[in-house]
């Protein structure tokens, strides 16, 4: 979005941003994230960063040497299109502030040292990703893990095993047969507006779309494609569309 820090703070000003949402990821890939107010980022913010506590993310650092540096990478800036505050996403790079070195665990530096090992190797100068994003939309999630029992269920309007359900209204009989949700039309086909809202805000974060659709599965499986990327991009754009289409 950005290609210095004096667009970003120029956007801050121009947009009134209200917060900065610093984002990074943990060992098993799973974001994190903290807000400060936009009010405070200054041009030093862009070298200086932010500290945080190292030792409260699983995988990171000892409680002893738990100080950890963020940096911030403005080209992966956008807009949160939830928050009701405006607030402005930004990825950062992790580390070690006693020596000014990456963190040799941060993901997103293991993904940039690939890359590079990659071109060093004369093999390719570059290597594409392209993710296959499928998931499922269901109405009802449940489980629980007890000393003496474990149990799991979902459920969705769409699923093939409600087709003899009593429903309020009655039951129109419009189930995804098993195996049969690959492109069906509405009735059948009962998220195509979720998918579409879902498509739209992928698409103001960045993403370049190429396909939404329903996916074979009954039960609320989908499918959107988005332009494949370099591995670092690749990978920010998989957590920016988990972050999208979850919320």
């Amino acid at each position: 979005m950005f290609s210095d820090s004096s667009e970003v703070l120029k956007f801050i000003k121009d947009e009134d941003v209200k917060f900065l949402d610093i984002r990074f990821t943990d060992l098993p890939g799973v974001q994190q994230h903290f807000n400060i107010p936009a009010a405070t980022v200054d041009e030093d913010f862009f070298t200086v960063g932010q500290l945080f506590d190292g030792s409260s993310i699983r995988g990171f650092a000892n409680i002893h040497e738990s100080d950890m540096q963020l940096i911030p990478d403005v080209s992966t800036a956008y807009l949160d299109p939830f928050r009701e505050a405006k607030t402005l996403i930004m990825l950062f790079d992790i580390y070690n502030p006693r020596n000014g070195e990456i963190y040799a665990k941060d993901p997103r530096q293991v993904a940039k040292k690939a890359e590079k090992y990659l071109a060093s190797t004369g093999i390719a100068d570059t290597a594409f990703f392209a993710p296959e994003a499928e998931f499922y939309i269901f109405d009802d999630v449940r489980y629980e893990v007890k000393q003496n029992s474990s149990f799991y269920a979902v459920d969705s309007e769409e699923g093939a095993w409600n087709s003899g359900r009593v429903e309020e209204g009655g039951n129109l009989a419009n189930k995804t047969p098993y195996k049969g949700g690959y492109f069906p039309v509405s009735p059948v086909d009962k998220q195509a507006d979720l998918r579409d809202d879902i498509s739209l805000k992928l698409i103001e974060a960045g993403l370049i779309l190429e396909r939404a659709h329903h996916e074979v599965g009954t039960g609320g499986q989908a499918e959107i494609n988005y332009r494949f990327d370099t591995m670092v991009h690749a990978a920010d754009d998989i957590l920016k569309f988990k972050y999208i289409v979850k919320n």
